[in-house]
């Protein structure tokens, strides 16, 4: 019940997310992100040394998470709340579908999460006979469409305010069909009144985790819509789920966490709810949950510690890497095929489901380092997209044209006087072979460039080759 993976056909994905049109108009909408992030980060004098703290604070928390994870338990407990602890998925799933059927649970209504998408959740608690409604809006709307998020922080962004409608129209059978919905303002008024329901019917909430605070047993969501607090105040219990990475030691940890994040999701100074939550209502609180359940999962994240990928733990989930990724841009999140998309996902899939199920997508980057220049937790994503280039060729798993190209180069790059000979001979060739365009429209082994560029013509000489005339011979 695990998200399926179409990772394998990346290929595939990409060029039906090109010719696209509806999707290529839809995606425009992602690329008012980068500035509004820019503008955010220039009203803050100190917005660079944040950036810096947000790495070492989630540096120390990994090289200590034993013992964060050990001390949120024992604050959970202490506030009235139970802890469970999650392996993998399957586990995960089944200690939330055994929570909702031990409260008898009809309905669960949820706020967004990552987590629940990487783990199937939906799907195994409708197949228990229980109802899941996700109530972000956007969730809500793929929701409807039988799709899943193609962004982390903005999931329905590939779909245009018509698709809306439509998708409302056919779901909402109850209302009126002559009501007008040509105005997003009345897209989400029905979204609302809908949902309200919902709400009042559920018997638990489910939420994801921003943060989760080792000092006090909280967790934390940010929100837009206001849409996680009615999921986590108004149903019998609250269950967060969540993976281990998102601790951090204390609570002044997590509030300058929250100084980077919305910045640099959304461009906002903060977003409009941050929602801390600590165990279940306590005797004189006007409302509040009567249980409160945190599910903690690994799902492959212990195995990263320690080694080439554990920078990728740094993650707080703000999209930046995304946002400013112009493959992402292009192609959209659903080509990558898994849940989590773009630069970021392009490391982290790969070390969550294998290189042999997600090795295509650390190629899908440009190396323009525009998603390492924003991260707010400086996550080296290009270099460790380079790292499962290296083991995804090591494994043979690359396509054999491009291992026996690369075996090639590599014989010539280890003997440097053979390397200088032969591309000084290739572009002297090339030169004479396209001096009258000055272009190439196609040319042998590099079909994938032409296809939709041309290959400009060498100037007939080598860079080193250039290098050596004018500062001496290259050693």
């Amino acid at each position: 019940m695990t998200a399926v993976a179409t990772t394998p056909r990346f290929k595939a994905n990409v060029h039906e997310a090109l010719t696209d049109v509806r999707l290529q108009g839809a995606m425009t909408f992602a690329r008012n992100f980068a500035g509004r992030r820019a503008a955010a980060a220039e009203r803050l004098p100190e917005f660079e040394a944040l950036r810096d703290s947000a790495r070492a604070i989630k540096d120390h928390t990994l090289a200590h998470l034993d013992l964060y994870l050990e001390a949120y338990e024992r604050k959970v407990v202490e506030s009235g709340g139970h802890v469970h602890f999650a392996e993998d998925a399957e586990a995960a799933r089944k200690i939330v579908v055994g929570l909702c059927k031990g409260l008898g649970a009809k309905s669960v209504t949820k706020g967004k999460s990552m987590i629940s998408e990487e783990i199937g959740l939906n799907a195994a608690i409708e197949a228990a006979g229980i109802e899941a409604v996700e109530t972000d809006l956007g969730e809500y709307i793929i929701q409807l469409r039988h799709e899943t998020p193609s962004h982390i922080i903005a999931p329905a962004i590939h779909v245009t305010a018509r698709d809306v409608e439509q998708d409302f129209r056919k779901a909402h059978r109850e209302l009126p069909p002559e009501r007008d919905l040509s105005r997003p303002e009345q897209l989400l008024g029905e979204a609302r009144g809908v949902l309200r329901a919902k709400f009042l019917a559920a018997d638990a909430g489910i939420t994801g985790a921003n943060f989760l605070i080792a000092e006090t047993g909280a967790s934390v969501i940010v929100t837009n819509e206001g849409n996680g607090d009615l999921t986590q105040i108004l149903p019998r219990a609250h269950i967060v789920i969540a993976s281990i990475e998102k601790i951090v030691p204390t609570l002044e940890d997590a509030a300058q966490l929250l100084r980077v994040l919305a910045r640099s999701a959304t461009g906002q100074d903060a977003s409009v709810y941050t929602t801390f939550s600590t165990g279940p209502r306590r005797a004189g609180d006007p409302d509040g949950p009567s249980e409160y359940h945190v599910v903690l999962l690994d799902n492959g994240r212990s195995a990263m510690l320690g080694g080439e990928f554990e920078d990728m733990l740094r993650c707080i989930r703000c999209g930046a890497c995304m946002n400013h990724c112009p493959v992402y841009q292009a192609v959209g999140g659903h080509a990558y095929g898994w849940v989590y998309p773009g630069p970021m996902g392009a490391v982290l899939t790969p070390s969550l489901i294998g290189v042999a199920e997600g090795g295509q997508l650390p190629n899908a980057s440009t190396f323009c380092g525009r998603c390492e220049e924003v991260c707010p937790v400086r996550i080296p994503l290009p270099k460790m997209m380079r790292h499962w280039r290296e083991r995804e060729f090591a494994r043979g798993l690359s396509p054999a044209p491009q291992r026996f190209g690369l075996g090639a180069w590599a014989f010539f790059a280890a003997r440097p006087a053979l390397y200088r000979f032969a591309t000084g001979l290739a572009a002297r060739a090339l030169h004479l072979a396209g001096r009258r365009k000055g272009r190439f429209a196609s040319a042998p082994l590099a079909g994938g460039w032409t296809r939709y560029r041309d290959l400009a013509a060498p100037q007939g000489a080598t860079f080193q080759s250039r290098w050596r005339a004018k500062n001496g011979a290259v050693k």
